[in-house]
């Protein structure tokens, strides 16, 4: 049976957080508030957390989820070979709406499902959020959703498609004021845009001139 707990103040926000670090570490999906939608997360390095939140999402492994952190040194643990670009876009825009796709560290123990070799990371601009991980470390996120159905704006709606599939909400209020993050590849000799979103090109271009549009049609 799923709970939701309202996060309307220190001690109820502590009681929370205690409550999903619990399911967390269970291996039970928690829905949490982010700087762009809610977001349904379990701990990244556990194959079977990953492959509940894929199924509770209706998704397969072809559509791996990006995996958010609260710390940028994380970076150095969970990717290898990270070009000196990649750093100062994390400089830049980290916590933000900014994931960048790298290489990851080979000798990590996860799936995150049809990677090739790749992870997405992010850190988000939500206090919770970085509260939460930094209590769980790394968690595997995506959007609080069924495919296909709209991202959830607060975490009733999130219930409302994810229901008993989730062990833990944490409801703070609506999270729907920002675009989706943007996401640069950074895994090729040059950056390239795959998702246009909350950071857009022009920014991203003043920090690395280089980063480029997505290629059209793709």
């Amino acid at each position: 049976m799923s709970q939701t707990f309202e996060l309307t103040g220190p001690e109820a926000r502590a009681e929370a957080i205690e409550a999903a670090k619990a399911a967390v570490g269970r291996g039970e999906p928690v829905v949490l508030p982010t700087d762009t939608v809610y977001g349904i997360g379990v701990d990244a390095f556990s194959p079977q957390a990953v492959a509940v939140l894929l199924a509770a999402k209706g998704r397969n492994r072809s559509m791996p989820p990006p995996v958010l952190i609260a710390r940028q040194a994380v970076l150095d643990a969970l990717a290898t070979d990270i070009p000196d670009h990649a750093r100062s876009l994390a400089d830049a825009f980290w916590p933000g709406g900014l994931t960048l796709i790298l290489r990851a560290q080979p000798s990590l123990a996860w799936d995150l499902g049809e990677t090739h070799g790749t992870v997405a990371l992010r850190m988000p601009a939500d206090e919770v959020a970085l509260e939460l991980l930094g209590a769980v470390g790394p968690m595997a996120v995506s959007s609080a959703n069924r495919t296909g159905m709209p991202a959830a704006t607060t975490a009733a709606e999130a219930r409302e498609m994810l229901a008993d599939a989730v062990a833990v909400y944490l409801e703070d209020g609506q999270r729907d004021t920002q675009d989706p993050s943007s996401i640069v590849d950074c895994t090729k000799e040059t950056p390239v845009v795959v998702r246009e979103g909350a950071i857009p090109l022009h920014e991203l271009q003043a920090i690395v001139p280089e980063v480029t549009a997505p290629a059209e049609g793709s």
